[in-house]
Parts: C-alpha cells; structure tokens; sequence
C-alpha cells in the first residue's frame, strides 16, 4: 500500500531532497542538483514562496521514500496568461503506476483546492528552471540546468491521465562551415548601421554592478512570449544573480549597446560544470571544488545559456552578429562543442539560427498537461 505525506519536517525535506540522489545512485547521465541549495525551497525567505503556493509530497511504502513531487501555484504566471494552472515539478519515483498515481492525485486535489483547473508540468517557479521530461536522448550528455529522468518516467506520467502540451529540442553545435571572416564583416556592418557597439565584462563586480539587470531586463523582453515564462520582480531576480555569478564568468557574456548605452542584444554561454557536480553526488566538496573550477577556467564544452534580442532589433539582422561571437569562441577556445539548451519546438528564430552551424540533435523534452476537476 502507497502513503503520501506533505513535507513539514525537517526530516520530511531531507528524504525529499536525498530520494533522487538514491534512486539514480551509480547513474553515469544524472546531474543531481547541488545538494545545499535545494534545502531553500523549503524556506519562508526563498523569494518564490512569497508569490506562490507549494507544495511537496512524499509517497511511502512499508515506510520506505518510493517517490516524490513538488506542486506550485503560480500566480503571477497565471495573471499573465490568464490561466488557472498548478505546476508540478521535482517527480521522481520507482517504475510503479501505484507510486505515480497516488502523487498526483494528491496533487490534483490540492491544486484543485485552489481553484486551479489544469495541471502542467514539469516546469518550475519560472523558466530559470530545470523544466520539461526528457523523452529522447537518455545516452546523451546531460547539462546541469536540465533535469535527466528515467525513460519510464514518461509513462507514468501518462497513466495519470496526461498527454502533451509542448517540446523542447536541444542540439550540440560545432562551428560553422560559412567562412568566420565573412561573418565578422558583415557583423561590423550591421553594427555601423544601426550604431551599435560590442561590449564584455572585464571583471565580474563590472557585470553585476552596471549591466546586469539590463542584460536580464532585455532576456525578459525577449523571451517573455515564449512557453511557461513567467515575469520575475526584483527580489527573484537577486536571487538568480546568486547563483548566476558563482559559475559565469565575464567573458562568457556578450552584449550590445545602442549609440545611448541602452542593452539590446546579448548572449550567454557557461562552462559546462556537469562532471563536477555529478562526480560528488551534488555535495559541495574538495574532489567538487577541485573540477569545477578546472571546468570554469578551461572549458572543454559550454553551455548556450541563450540568445535574447530586444523586439524592435529582430528584424534588423542583429542576430547574425550573435552567431558571429559563437562561432569565434568555438574556434578561439579550442571547444569540444557548445551544448544548447532547451528549444521549443516551435521558435522558428532559434531554429533558423542553428540553421549556420553544423550540429547535432542529441535531446527532447516534453512538458504535459492535465485537466483537473473540482475537489471531492
């Protein structure tokens, strides 16, 4: 028989932090978390519990941790669209529908509760976030900012009635067969156009301290269209500088300044930190300080964080400038490859960009959805 407890305890949270950390023990693709930090989604003070309700459940058998889910109401997400959604986030659980099935029906009667009428999901408090199940690719490197899951996950998830809201691709790029040259050339062009000039953080405390929430201000114009983005205040903002800043370095972000100083493109990449994390089961320790910051400082993969171009810029070309700095960085510094991350399915911009680079598509996630009734 199958038991599900709301997380109160300290004990509570940490068996819902460790059960991943169990259930893919020896695990060569998983990218735990870092242990420490998932303690603060349990906190009064964690910015996101002050603007969403949450939830997280623990399923028990013959008193053993079988599995586990988070559920949030997020509201300013559903102010935005419109919506009357809970999300769900942080599933983990044996190969048992049992197990599944009684996490989510809880769910379903808790979101219920507060008048929500469909349930999505995996996605987090916003899409800063681990989000989405991976559905192909489960041989393939993993990223630390995305979530690696079990192929059976997909069909528990689907027993509990949810079918397919939205995918994600994601792609490992290698360079560029289009002559570099010719790219830099016609990306000074379009920079004396429009009066644009390149501009790149010497030191982190010039980043953080003059440019950084314009960088994130543009990345919020650019992407809020975009599936599951949610509008982010200043408190949550701080909040992913923290963590921001512990793995980017200054040289790993790009920008564009208008003739008035103004932000209206940039670019971010990140050293790939997953061997690290992964070799110390997410704890931060000697053996994990050691390789992350081997990794940070002389990167063999990178991440593509994202490209974000102010509205008004998109039809003016200013992309190719953006793919001009890839391709450099992936032949200046000798990269492996860079690693995007996730993709929907229908960005066509993304996706006509990637059309300059020689690639390989590696990764699907899917995000499901699932209506839900009234509370019984």
């Amino acid at each position: 028989m199958v038991t599900v407890k709301e997380v109160v305890t300290q004990k509570d949270r940490r068996a819902f932090v460790r059960f991943p950390l169990k259930l893919y023990k020896g695990n060569k693709y998983y990218v735990p978390m870092l242990y420490g930090g998932e303690f603060d989604i349990f906190s009064p003070d964690y910015p996101f519990n002050k603007i969403c309700d949450t939830i997280c459940l623990l399923a028990y058998r013959d008193g053993e941790v079988v599995g586990r889910v988070q559920g949030i109401v997020q509201h300013d997400a559903n102010k935005k669209w419109g919506y009357k959604q809970a999300r769900f986030t942080r599933f983990d659980a044996i190969d048992d529908e049992e197990v599944s099935a009684a996490l989510f029906e809880y769910l379903d009667r808790w979101a219920a509760g507060f008048g929500m009428t469909e349930i999505v999901g995996p996605l987090g408090f916003s899409d800063f976030e681990r989000e989405g199940l991976l559905i192909e690719g489960f041989e393939e490197p993993q990223t630390y900012e995305e979530q690696y899951n079990y192929p059976y996950y997909q069909k528990l998830i689907e027993a509990s009635g949810y079918a397919k809201d939205t995918d994600w691709m994601e792609f490992q790029i290698y360079g560029s067969d289009e002559d570099p040259e010719k790219l830099k050339a016609l990306g000074n062009k379009l920079m004396e156009r429009y009066e644009l000039t390149f501009w790149q953080a010497k030191t982190m405390s010039e980043l953080l301290d003059g440019h950084i929430y314009d960088i994130l201000g543009v990345v919020e114009q650019a992407y809020s269209p975009l599936y599951g983005t949610v509008p982010l205040n200043e408190e949550t903002v701080s909040n992913y500088i923290k963590d921001f800043k512990s793995i980017v370095r200054p040289q790993d972000i790009g920008a564009l300044f208008d003739k008035n100083g103004r932000t209206v493109a940039v670019a971010i990449v990140f050293p790939s930190i997953s061997d690290a994390v992964r070799s110390s089961n997410g704890h931060i320790t000697p053996g994990f300080l050691y390789r992350f910051l081997r990794d940070k400082r002389h990167p063999k993969v990178m991440d593509l964080g994202l490209i974000g171009v102010l509205p008004e810029y998109n039809s003016k070309g200013i992309i190719a400038i953006m793919i001009g700095m890839l391709v450099e960085r992936i032949r200046e510094a000798g990269l492996d490859y860079m690693e995007t991350n996730l993709i929907l399915e229908d960005n066509l911009k993304m996706q006509n960009l990637l059309k300059h680079f020689n690639k390989r598509y590696t990764k699907r996630r899917r995000c499901f959805k699932k209506q839900i009734g009234e509370v019984k």
